[in-house]
């Protein structure tokens, strides 16, 4: 029987609770849009640095790996893939070095998530691509908190996306950003997670 996405997907979510359970700012959010709709990341983690996981199950082929590289190196902070037996010698001739690896091991019932590769911090984020994470109103309470929305008020988003690049710096406007999300109160029902003490 195939590993399918929602084994791997279950057993991620208890993995990444279990090792963010002690961190009461993270959150868990499903298929994540990024570059407004162009790629979505399986799984993200929120906290002090944007986490990403991309599932490729036995079921998924990887055609649409090199594209999903390209934007996600443009987002993410760290990325992970989590795959299986079936694609791990291909995806990693075809992924960064800086991403993790993790591969799914079926044993009977259950599956068994095995590192074989950490993942390293990326060099190679954009400003752009991240501050576009951001809502409308979100972007332009940013700029009101640190007085810079005079003149913008009625702009549209992406106006407001390319005020926050030119004035804030990348590791602020990454933090910003975080924040944002992790406060985001109207997420669709299934797509966040809230990790917290039991």
């Amino acid at each position: 029987m195939k590993i399918l996405d929602a084994d791997i997907r279950t057993s991620l979510y208890n993995r990444i609770s279990n090792e963010f359970k002690d961190e009461q700012d993270t959150i868990i959010v499903d298929e994540l849009s990024v570059c407004q709709g162009d790629a979505r990341m399986d799984v993200a983690v929120v906290n002090g640095l944007l986490h990403g996981y991309e599932i490729k199950s036995e079921g998924d082929t990887l055609k649409r790996l090199p594209n999903q590289i390209e934007i996600y190196n443009k987002v993410f902070d760290t990325v992970t893939i989590v795959t299986s037996d079936s694609h791990l010698n291909k995806t990693i001739d075809i992924i960064p070095e800086w991403w993790g690896v993790i591969k799914v091991r079926k044993y009977t019932k259950s599956f068994y998530l095995e590192d074989v590769r950490e993942p390293k911090l990326n060099d190679f984020t954009d400003a752009y691509s991240i501050v576009q994470l951001l809502w409308r109103n979100e972007a332009l309470q940013i700029l009101k908190d640190l007085g810079l929305q005079k003149g913008f008020l009625s702009k549209p988003r992406y106006v407001l996306w390319e005020r926050l690049v030119e004035c804030i710096e990348l590791n602020d406007l990454k933090k910003y950003v975080r924040q944002a999300l992790k406060t985001r109160t109207s997420w669709r029902v299934g797509q966040l997670q809230k990790i917290c003490d039991d």
